[in-house]
């Protein structure tokens, strides 16, 4: 794992690689994804993350660009099998995805049966070896603090290479103790991703401080622009000072 940022020292070229500009709302258009993928160019974000049908657009739009294409598996609520899943990682692949963010099967983490979680979770992760990331989702508003950590062990004994909060579908999403959690549970070669009402240049950096090192983002461009804004005010502010 890269070493941990912090809001102090981050500098907003670190900032945006943070960011995975999320354009998953069931309504998006094709120009809504092309507009999407030049704000990600503009900014130089860490990826984009668009639903499966899209992987294809945003792939041609973001061919030239740093910024990596990423997509969901078993969206958004974890039920498909682990069958449709792999076929669904496997197409995602070929039409260029560099990122999967998998949904795990919820109610069979609920329900105790961790071998059925771990195996899925390991046959994307296969799939996806020198191909792509893994990000495994978790859905934390529906698991108790003891499932968390159980799916965060069960993620990295699997091989993922991070392990995120929430779809952005859920009642709630993020919390800082739960990034914190996660942060705590699995090894320094499991990253955390926050997702789901990182709204606000000051939610951000509180995630990052918490220990997160990729955040969902709808809000991309403000959250760059107010960090920007305050850097500048900060340098005048000192200027003003005679340091």
């Amino acid at each position: 794992m890269k070493h941990q940022l912090t809001s102090q020292s981050i500098t907003a070229q670190q900032l945006a690689k943070t960011i995975d500009h999320s354009l998953l709302q069931p309504q998006l258009t094709d120009q809504d994804i092309i507009k999407g993928c030049k704000l990600a160019d503009q900014f130089k974000v860490a990826s984009v993350c668009v639903k499966p049908c899209h992987v294809l657009l945003a792939a041609e739009q973001l061919k030239e660009s740093e910024v990596l294409v990423g997509t969901v598996v078993g969206f958004p609520h974890g039920n498909s099998t682990t069958e449709t899943k792999i076929a669904e990682a496997l197409v995602a692949l070929k039409h260029g995805a560099k990122e999967l963010d998998m949904v795990i099967n919820i109610g069979a983490l609920r329900s105790g049966r961790y071998d059925d979680v771990f195996n899925e979770i390991s046959a994307i992760v296969e799939i996806a070896q020198g191909k792509a990331l893994v990000k495994v989702i978790f859905e934390n508003a529906y698991l108790t603090k003891e499932e968390i950590v159980v799916a965060c062990q069960l993620s990295e004994k699997a091989g993922a290479d991070f392990v995120k909060t929430s779809t952005g579908f859920a009642p709630t999403g993020a919390t800082l103790e739960d990034v914190r959690l996660m942060r705590t549970t699995v090894g320094p070669k499991v990253q955390v991703k926050a997702a789901h009402g990182v709204r606000t240049l000051e939610a951000v950096l509180d995630m990052i401080d918490a220990g997160a090192t990729r955040l969902g983002a709808t809000a991309t461009a403000k959250i760059l622009d107010d960090f920007s804004n305050k850097v500048k005010n900060s340098s005048a502010q000192e200027d003003k000072d005679g340091y």
